[in-house]
């Protein structure tokens, strides 16, 4: 009898994941205790969420999800044991590639945009794990390089979901083999929490004299760095009254702090000489910043990585980075990102993200030259360029990723950066630093604010701008050129006239290049979508070709780009 109500109670499972909808129910508050043994790798987790639900029907069942590694001990709702059951749960938004799923059969039906608080426990361990990585055919070291989230004696470092899901998460299913299946999950989740208020106290009991460990938790919104103790609890306070784009994080090690407030610098021994070109950097950096976008306000934080070769990562103004190496730009350039979101904060992520990235390529341009600047940016082209070829491939139709509503990290870092780069072309340094000036993340209601900003600083319509680039994904411009008439004036002055012709279906305002016997001449030209556009330019001397955009403006072709004058 025993085994046949067992049985039930599985097959009854089966029916409810099979027709479950994992992601009706958004978690809007968190409220965890969090207790770490780094000797055993061990993390245990109790405290509250809170469940709305977000779908058209009233819902009685939900799937709450953690790391495979972690194991669901107890759920209960108003004081009372709740019936659930755990099973795994394939996903790579997690770093062993499984979550644990407990679906959890609720005392009551939730109705569309109610909500009930699910008291909650959990435990297990978090080692360093890549199995998502390696399954699709990632080399073991470079995928430990990547995916380096661990609890460990000598250093833990935990980033949230999307690496490890050491909060509960409620997503579908996402698979790094399946095209952008883990992108979009990690869009929807991410837009649907933005909103959430997240608060985690993550504390490890000492079990030794020697010099106390720093923990530190990612910074967000109003939240402060927290970093204790020499006490005999190594704790800290991890609060985001929004969370936004921010990924919940923390770190723990026997840092040296060499913070100077409001400029927080944890190094690893050994890692004196990466950090002090961090301290040195920090000046320059900051006055740039403030130059450019304003003071910055909030706590900025840098932490070493015990692993030479591990991928940086930053959430909010915390950047996690090895200091093993000492290369001053990349000290400053990282720094100017972290403090541009001390200094601009807002409810976007293309503004928000996408400014700190914008930034970087000033600052570049500002040691190396424009074309230093570009071949930074050019990190980023390559980054989306593969994206963008399925919405290229549509002419233009509305099936990529709205600058104004993802939370895709390829478009809101890399796309954006752009973005703000052209916006700064077109309109020139000064207007574009007056409207970043005036920007306000509490006035940031509607979508054309910013555009409204811009265009008004810089005296110009950007609507055909925006439509094309923030407000539709309409893929990449393709330019070339469609012809030139070389000719001379009555007082033989040597002229050009040039139509560009653009085949993309986005707009943009490109320079191109005409090179002569007495030197170069570049100008600048809108061609808006399936379009062309004509000007003349004066010459020096006689023209031999001219070349179409320099890298600041993306393109889905650039082998069209190169023009030999007279030769057809």
């Amino acid at each position: 009898m025993k085994f046949l109500c067992v049985l039930c109670v599985l097959c009854g499972s089966s029916f409810f994941a099979a027709a479950l909808d994992r992601e009706a129910f958004t978690i809007t508050k968190y409220d965890l205790e969090i207790r770490l043994e780094p000797e055993q790798q061990r993390l245990g987790a109790r405290g509250r969420i809170t469940l709305r639900n977000d779908s058209a029907k009233p819902q009685k069942v939900v799937a709450l999800q953690i790391s495979s590694s972690l194991n669901w001990r107890a759920i209960r709702v108003d004081g009372k044991a709740v019936q659930f059951v755990s099973q795994p749960y394939v996903s790579d938004i997690d770093h062993t590639g499984a979550l644990s799923e407990a679906i959890v059969t609720l005392p009551s039906e939730i109705k569309p945009k109610d909500s009930v608080e699910v008291e909650i426990g959990y435990e297990g361990v978090i080692p360093l794990d890549a199995t998502r990585l390696t399954r699709v055919g990632v080399p073991e070291e470079l995928a430990k390089h990547t995916s380096w989230d661990q609890i460990s004696n000598s250093f833990t470092a935990v980033r949230g979901a999307g690496y490890v899901a050491w909060y509960p998460i409620t997503t579908e299913s996402a698979d790094f083999s399946e095209g952008n299946s883990l992108f979009e999950v990690g869009d929807r989740w991410k837009a649907r929490e933005a909103e959430s208020d997240f608060r985690a106290k993550v504390t490890m009991s000492r079990v030794s004299d020697d010099r106390a460990p720093l923990m530190i938790c990612s910074p967000g919104g109003d939240a402060m760095i927290e970093e204790i103790s020499r006490a005999q609890l190594v704790s800290a306070e991890c609060s985001w009254p929004r969370l936004g784009s921010v990924t919940p994080t923390f770190v723990m090690a026997t840092y040296q702090d060499q913070s100077k407030p409001p400029f927080y610098l944890f190094s690893l021994p050994g890692h004196e000489a990466g950090a002090a070109k961090y301290a040195s950097a920090f000046e320059p950096a900051s006055k740039f910043v403030t130059g450019w976008l304003g003071k910055p306000s909030a706590p900025v934080a840098i932490a070493d990585l015990a692993d030479p070769h591990a991928a940086p990562f930053e959430s909010g103004t915390l950047l996690l980075a090895s200091m093993a190496a000492e290369d001053t730009k990349l000290a400053g350039i990282n720094l100017v990102h972290e403090l541009v979101h001390s200094a601009v904060w807002s409810p976007r992520p293309w503004v928000y993200e996408g400014l700190a990235h914008f930034a970087e390529a000033m600052y570049r341009e500002e040691q190396g030259g424009r074309d230093a600047a570009l071949d930074l940016l050019g990190i980023h082209r390559a980054a989306f360029l593969e994206a963008e070829k399925d919405v290229t491939a549509s002419a233009g139709k509305n099936v990529g990723q709205p600058l104004t509503t993802t939370f895709d990290e390829i478009y809101f870092r890399s796309k954006a950066a752009y973005v703000w780069w052209m916006l700064r072309d077109m309109v020139g340094d000064e207007p574009l630093r007056s409207a970043i000036g005036k920007y306000r993340a509490a006035d940031d209601k509607d979508p054309k604010y910013v555009e409204q900003l811009v265009g008004a600083s810089g005296k110009r319509d950007l609507g055909w701008f925006f439509d094309d680039w923030v407000y539709q994904d309409r893929g990449l411009p393709d330019f070339r050129v469609q012809s030139v008439h070389p000719w001379k004036t009555e007082k033989a002055v040597q002229m050009i006239t040039v139509t560009l012709e653009n085949l993309g279906s986005a707009g943009a305002e490109v320079p191109f290049t005409v090179h002569c016997e007495g030197g170069d001449v570049t100008r600048r030209l809108e061609v808006r979508a399936k379009s062309t556009a004509t000007t003349r330019v004066d010459l020096p001397g006689t023209p031999s070709e001219i070349v179409v955009n320099d890298g600041s403006v993306p393109e889905s072709d650039v082998s069209n780009n190169v023009f030999k004058i007279g030769v057809q």
